[in-house]
């Protein structure tokens, strides 16, 4: 490499590292507003984000980004793994951004703005028609960038492409076609089995401050590093990285019931070691975090369902909910706990979702976006058909429209490619389990003897360290061997779900 393009690499990685520095000053804003911020600094506070959100956009797109981006592809073959790595990153944005006309990307943005303070008032009034000319003019404005952007096959896999890299409809269909009709075969076997878990025991009264020692020990236990985190509360649980060594959960405390907060907590935990386990060489480079919205949620998924609603997990640990709240658990045991966990029942609000069902849901946000994208779906017809999918997939009928199709906010802020990277999660949590197994037989007697490390450090190894140098479907073969595929999901939910049913 000549001592010129050294020079430029050079600039070009201070350059991105100074865009980090913008954008961990935004983080922490955001989780500051997000855990108890004034409310009254709240207005202004959303104005210092813009400015600094603003800033950061300029410099991806400026022309001294487009300068780096020429000089140093022509000299791809030269540089090193991660500067090629950051180049594609930054190319993405950077095109994304740029071949939309500013006018219109300003008038998206008022757009969207105005669309969710309409939405939220058209789910508590569940009034659909109120919303509709906003979603209208959203899906428009999406497939006229579509268009800026370019597509090969499906419209729909350039929206899919900003959450999930590489992933395209042609891929998904098969694996989500196979799992739907999987999950809802089983489901209907439980449903005609008639066994209910009747969970009214667990609503007691659980102290916070028990319910907080109770997830830094499950956090501990899980490997999360306290010296380059934290755990706070708020209203909607989320995980958030300041930086590298700054990888922070939240969590909340309802005091009827600790099972959200437990399973927030691990939900969450699962994202902040993806957070905590990348190379500290990816510092300052655009690539120290996860490699896309699925696999980070494979993570999350992972702890959450695969470990944490495991018996061997509750054989370890039930006896310390036990000291925690010896009154409130004194008539429940250990079964009883872990039924509770992994009941199964149809339900219409996607959030509130069982390990089974959850997926069926996607499913259905997933065919409404992909018919809306390409003109087979009109915005008009969407309660109906939101209607006739939970019907078909789930049993269930929503008795308005604010507990149906109006109650994600997702679609109000233009959201659209990103809820597929919910089941992908869950499809690549369980191949990534599969792949465990086979490196490390005796994982779950680990489980049992409270000894999570070994997982955590083969996660680390396998998956984590390489933040966003690989796409999705480079880290499932390199972990496990195959391309991604739904079978070892549909296995893991028909073992799991066969033998607590009695089917």
């Amino acid at each position: 490499m000549s001592q010129e393009i050294e020079h430029t690499v050079q600039e070009f990685r201070q350059y991105v590292r100074e865009m980090e520095h913008y954008q961990e000053a935004l983080a922490l804003m955001y989780w500051d507003l997000r855990t108890g911020a004034p409310k009254k600094g709240a207005a202004l506070r959303s104005e210092a984000i813009g400015t600094l959100s603003s800033a950061v956009f300029r410099m991806s797109t400026s022309d001294r980004m487009e300068e780096f981006l020429n000089r140093l592809e022509d000299q791809r073959d030269a540089l090193d793994p991660v500067t090629r790595a950051m180049l594609r990153e930054c190319r993405k944005t950077f095109d994304r951004a740029r071949k939309i006309p500013p006018e219109r990307y300003h008038e998206y943005v008022v757009l969207v703005s105005r669309a969710e303070s309409v939405w939220e008032e058209a789910k508590d009034k569940a009034d659909f028609a109120m919303f509709r000319p906003y979603l209208e003019q959203i899906v428009a404005m999406t497939n006229e960038f579509v268009e800026y952007w370019g597509y090969r096959e499906n419209k729909y896999d350039t929206l899919l492409d900003q959450y999930e890299p590489g992933v395209t409809v042609a891929q998904l269909d098969p694996l989500f076609d196979t799992l739907r009709q999987e999950t809802v075969q089983l489901l209907n076997q439980i449903v005609a089995s008639g066994r209910r878990f009747d969970d009214a025991r667990f609503y007691r009264g659980y102290d916070a401050a028990l319910q907080r020692k109770l997830s830094h020990y499950l956090l501990e236990q899980m490997g999360y590093d306290f010296a380059a985190g934290r755990l706070d509360e708020t209203v909607h649980p989320f995980q958030i990285s300041i930086n590298r060594f700054d990888a922070r959960v939240t969590t909340k405390f309802l005091s009827q019931d600790m099972r959200s907060n437990l399973f927030s907590t691990i939900h969450e935990g699962g994202h902040a070691l993806y957070e905590q386990g990348v190379a500290e060489e990816l510092i300052g480079t655009g690539l120290c975090s996860g490699a896309s919205m699925g696999i980070h949620e494979s993570q999350s998924r992972f702890w959450e369902n695969i470990i944490g609603r495991s018996r061997p997990f509750w054989e370890a640990n039930y006896r310390y909910i036990l000291e925690l709240f010896p009154s409130q658990f004194a008539d429940i045991s250990l079964d009883d706990f872990y039924r509770s966990v992994n009941d199964v029942r149809p339900s219409l609000i996607r959030i509130e979702a069982d390990e089974l069902t959850y997926n069926l849901h996607i499913m259905i946000r997933y065919e409404i976006e992909k018919g809306l994208i390409n003109g087979q779906i009109q915005v008009a017809d969407l309660p109906a058909v939101w209607r006739d999918k939970m019907q078909e997939y789930l049993g269930v009928v929503p008795e308005n429209d604010g507990e149906g199709v109006l109650q994600d906010v997702h679609w109000s802020g233009g959201s659209f490619g990103y809820f597929p990277t919910y089941s992908l999660g869950n499809i690549y949590a369980a191949q990534f389990a599969h792949a465990l197994a086979r490196d490390i037989p005796d994982y779950w007697e680990q489980v049992r003897n409270r000894n999570l490390l070994p997982i955590k450090q083969w996660l680390n190894e396998h998956i984590h360290r390489s933040g966003k140098m690989l796409e999705p479907s480079e880290i499932v073969r390199k972990v496990t061997g195959e391309a991604i595929d739904a079978k070892y999901l549909i296995q893991y939910l028909k073992d799991k779900f066969t033998a607590l049913y009695n089917l």
